[in-house]
Formats: structure tokens, sequence, C-alpha cells
């Protein structure tokens, strides 16, 4: 079922106490209690969405799955998740870094998110927001505080609309802390208390997502009470600030297995391909790894 805002959440997930640590073999180790019903301000539930640009996966991998409305756009017909949610981002690095703006409405997107519905598992869809990062700000020729702006009416435009029951959440966008801080009071200023959002999305992160930059706005927000998902936050991420995040998501696997000639360990399809960047296999294992490296006593 699409997710709604006060409803149970399935235990997909575990709650981590974090930051008691110890040292074991030279490595940190993280101590957890799993399945606890904590809040976020004491131990953190965190879940993981696994990313793909594999859009029949949904039929085929039951664990959380992230995707973006760019693989789905243009399909006429879904694959049916039969188990486990997922969650799709609405593909705005790639609009923006392709034409410097975004080439559908509001309206657009609202009706493509009643089609994603009939998938089934729609945990929530990101809204259209506008990166922050210089090198989209050039792109555009906008200012960061026009990036905002938009981002903020965009949200207040979808949330007035009919998405087919899909929860469209906001996206928190900024470059600096003030930057940030100011996102907030815009959306705040037009009736969106975000520490009220089930979930909210933290942009312009992914590509300095293990800086200690982003660690402190992490920190900053989650002691205002944000519930933040951490977009494209891998290990090193993880690490530095995962106790405060609800959630996050990552497509490592596929750069890594492409960079590295990453290879999964059923040889039985090797000779037909150069790699496994696009096995469901090499990145259920790459799962695996990433949980059992910092989440040790994970469930499968």
């Amino acid at each position: 079922m699409p997710y709604a805002h006060g409803a149970e959440r399935k235990p997909a997930y575990l709650s981590v106490t974090w930051p008691t640590m110890m040292k074991a073999r030279g490595v940190r180790c993280i101590v957890m209690r799993i399945g606890s019903k904590q809040t976020h301000t004491g131990g953190v539930e965190i879940r993981f969405f696994l990313g793909t640009h594999r859009p029949t996966w949904l039929s085929k991998c039951e664990h959380d799955l992230f995707l973006s409305r760019r693989l789905l756009c243009e399909r006429k017909s879904f694959p049916q998740r039969i188990k486990g949610e997922w969650c799709l981002d609405s593909g705005g690095f790639t609009e923006l870094r392709l034409h410097g703006k975004w080439t559908i409405t509001a309206k657009q997107y609202a009706e493509e998110l009643k089609r994603y519905s009939q998938i089934g598992g729609l945990h929530w869809a990101a809204q259209m927001d506008m990166m922050c990062e210089p090198v989209m700000v050039q792109k555009t020729g906008l200012s960061i505080l026009e990036h905002q702006k938009a981002t903020v009416e965009n949200f207040r435009e979808l949330r007035s609309m009919n998405t087919g029951g899909v929860h469209v959440i906001p996206v928190l966008q900024g470059w600096t802390l003030d930057d940030y801080e100011r996102c907030f009071s815009m959306f705040e200023e037009n009736g969106f208390d975000l520490r009220d959002e089930p979930t909210v999305g933290l942009g312009s992160v992914c590509r300095r997502q293990s800086s200690d930059e982003i660690g402190e706005i992490v920190k900053h927000f989650f002691k205002k009470g944000l519930r933040l998902h951490g977009f494209g936050v891998k290990k090193a991420g993880l690490m530095k600030y995962g106790s405060m995040l609800q959630s996050a998501d990552s497509m490592a696997w596929s750069y890594a297995a492409r960079k590295r000639n990453g290879r999964c360990k059923d040889t039985s399809h090797h000779h037909t391909s150069k790699n496994c960047a696009n096995c469901l296999t090499y990145a259920l294992e790459w799962r695996k790894g990433l949980l059992s490296d910092y989440w040790p006593y994970c469930p499968e």
C-alpha cells in the first residue's frame, strides 16, 4: 500500500542505537537493537532502498528498491510489485543536466504518479525539485534562491493535486547550511512545517555525501526534528551520519561493477557480459555486504 501519514510501518528496517560503538579487530562495529519501535530522536529507524535502473526488478526483487521516473515515464505497461516497497525519484538531476529546466509540469507529473501507483508498493515519490549544485545553477542560469522558490512552489502545487494516493515528499534544497535553513523557512512560510512530514528528502547531497559539511547539515536538521532521506548516500556517508537519517538509497553497486569489472558469485552468465553492472545477483550481494559492514545484525 502507498505510504500514508501516520500509518503503521512494515518491519523492513531496523532500529539502530548509533553511536553505541565499540572497536573490534580494528574496525568500528555498531551495536543495535533490531525491531524496536523507538522514535527517530532516540534510536533511529533507518531504511535502505537499493537503487536500480532495471524496472523489471520491481517484480523480481522483494527488497526495498529506488527508481527514477525517467525509467518509467515512456513505458506503456509496468511490472507488478509482488512483495516489498519502492520509492520514486523525480529524475530532476538528469532533467536539469540535459535541458536546463523541467520539461514536464506538476500536473503531468501528478498524472504519471497515478499510473505508477498501479504497480503497487509505491512508498513515496519525491517532488520535482531544483538541485543547487554549482553546475546546476550554472546550467539553468538561475540563482540558488530561485531554485529554492521553484522547489517550494512545485511542492505546493503537487500537494493540491490528485496523485492517485501516492505520497509526495518535499525536498530540502540548498548548498550551504544557511541555504538549507532558508529553504526550510520558505516551506514554513507556505504552510508546510517540515517537522510534521513523514519523510523529507535532503537534496544536492549525492556528490558530496561523505563530506563533513553534509554531516553538519544532516545533524542540524536532525536536531530540528526532520525525518531525512539521504539521496545517494553511500558507505562513507552512512558511517558519518547514518544514525540521523530515516532512510537512504544508493546505486553505487552498478558503478562499482562497471568501473572495477565487478562480478557476482554466480558464474553461469559471466560469458554474456563484461561485468555485473546490470546484475540483480551482484546488486543483492553488494547490498548484503553494505548492511553487514555497517549493520552487522541486519536481517537478510
